[in-house]
């Protein structure tokens, strides 16, 4: 029953853009799933905005960059980063961005620990440069299923009205750059799960894709992932 709740759940959340072999999947059951956990607590609690990140970062398993080499980077007329192109050959490779435009890392209120901003091309410490970046996950081994957790704009104050609404672009990918499913999300404000689970035969999940266009920007917690097997 949890599974058949998370499966609509996901059809609610967000919608494949593109034919894949990857489909949403409960993120409290990839939690049972799935061993491993980047949730950038190894940096000391620091008030936004932060420690700034300006080249690729190494976590208990991944890397995790602006993009991956051979893509483009531009800004949009909201001030979000857009990223173009596909990956160079033969296999994904992770790749920063200018300095003051990657990623930092801070304390984050409403998850209540330290959390990922993706930089944009307002550039670290501007308040308008956080969470409105690209950031790219590549994986050490190969993935059956992956999720994270991400923090879109906070509620509009009572009697304001609504707060506006973005999207959540996030891309799945193979070890050569293959794209395995493409989802647009729409979560609304506070803190949504979102997982992704591979379907059937094929190659496995090696890197992830997220950019956004939500206004106040996204923040990004607690990616899961499978710790390699232990050979022997």
């Amino acid at each position: 029953m949890m599974r058949r709740f998370g499966w609509l759940l996901g059809l609610v959340l967000g919608t494949a853009a593109t034919a894949g072999d990857v489909e949403n999947a409960d993120y409290r059951v990839l939690l049972d799933d799935l061993d491993g956990r980047i949730d950038f607590e190894r940096l000391p609690p620091r008030a936004e905005p932060g420690f700034n990140l300006d080249r690729p970062v190494y976590s208990s398993g991944a890397w995790i960059g602006e993009r991956f080499v051979g893509q483009q980077l531009s800004p949009t007329s909201t001030g979000h980063d857009a990223v173009t192109g596909a990956p160079g050959g033969p296999w994904l490779r992770i790749a920063g961005g200018v300095p003051g435009q990657n990623l930092s890392v801070a304390s984050h209120r409403g998850f209540g620990s330290n959390a990922l901003f993706p930089l944009g091309p307002a550039g670290f410490p501007a308040l308008e440069a956080r969470g409105e970046g690209a950031v790219a996950i590549l994986f050490d081994t190969d993935q059956p299923a992956t999720g994270f957790r991400i923090h879109t704009d906070y509620a509009a104050p009572l009697g304001t009205g609504p707060a506006a609404q973005g999207s959540v672009e996030v891309s799945l990918l193979a070890r050569d750059g293959q794209r395995l499913g493409h989802f647009s999300h729409h979560p609304g404000t506070g803190i949504t799960e979102l997982g992704y689970r591979l379907q059937g035969a094929g190659p496995g999940i090696a890197g992830v894709l997220i950019v956004n266009t939500d206004p106040g920007g996204i923040a990004i917690d607690d990616i899961l992932f499978a710790k390699p097997r232990p050979l022997g």
